[in-house]
């Protein structure tokens, strides 16, 4: 699979860069550092797009200034990609309102797109858009992707006697990397611990996501991240925690 990432800074680099290192074999990832200076209305978006970009199947659309979200039908116009992932994960850099422009302004070309808020609840079948609703999709390069990066999964092995969590593989990390920061965290942790540990961990790792409330979760979306990665965790070592039963004095 061919992806190019439209990045304009950190937010971005980090993203592809932790893509580019634990790909699959057969998958290659070009970068477009895409113009920030834009005007308020944008007219041609085609003037802002260079016409020699890399021909891409899927684009990652991991731009930190709204502006960008106009050129990419563009973008995927010049490299013949079928697919987009926009993830929101800042209303700054994508809100709603863009977000449901973009994907019918693509709709209209024939490109999938989706629009993950946060990126990290992405998975092969759908993603969140509000705290109570799920978008399904149906793209097989959408969810090529999405089985090694989007909302983590974890495979957590408790010794049944010590109750301390062994090995921890990563099935599907979050595309910042986040999954296997936690992942290598785990290992020795108990299974009563490792809820709090695995929350704890994430954050303290450099999540992306914004730390404003965000309306559709009366929330950060930082926090809708890290409650995404405790829950898959609490769910596993939950058959291994000691439960403590007081009873009450007659």
């Amino acid at each position: 699979m061919r992806i190019l990432a439209v990045i304009t800074g950190d937010y971005g680099r980090r993203h592809a860069g932790n893509v580019r290192q634990h790909a699959p074999a057969g998958w290659s990832l070009a970068e477009w550092l895409a113009p920030t200076t834009l005007p308020l209305f944008i007219d041609y978006p085609e003037d802002y797009v260079p016409a020699d970009l890399p021909p891409a199947d899927l684009v990652l659309a991991f731009q930190e200034h709204k502006g960008v979200a106009e050129l990419i039908p563009d973008v995927c116009s010049v490299t013949g990609a079928q697919a987009v992932i926009a993830p929101v994960d800042s209303e700054a850099w994508l809100p709603r309102g863009l977000a449901r422009q973009l994907r019918g302004w693509l709709a209209d070309d024939g490109v999938a797109c989706v629009t993950p808020k946060p990126l990290c609840s992405l998975t092969e079948r759908d993603y969140l858009v509000t705290r109570r609703q799920r978008e399904p999709y149906d793209n097989p390069l959408i969810a090529e992707f999405a089985r090694y990066f989007g909302q983590p999964d974890l495979r957590i092995a408790v010794d049944p006697d010590s109750r301390a969590i062994g090995d921890v593989e990563v099935l599907r990390d979050a595309v910042c990397g986040c999954a296997r920061h936690v992942a290598a965290g785990l290992a020795g942790v108990t299974a009563d611990d490792a809820e709090f540990e695995a929350g704890m961990l994430h954050h303290h790792y450099p999540c992306l996501a914004s730390m404003g409330i965000d309306p559709d979760f009366s929330d950060t979306l930082m926090h809708v991240s890290g409650n995404l990665l405790r829950d898959n965790v609490a769910e596993q070592v939950k058959p291994f925690k000691q439960v403590t039963r007081i009873r009450p004095s007659s």
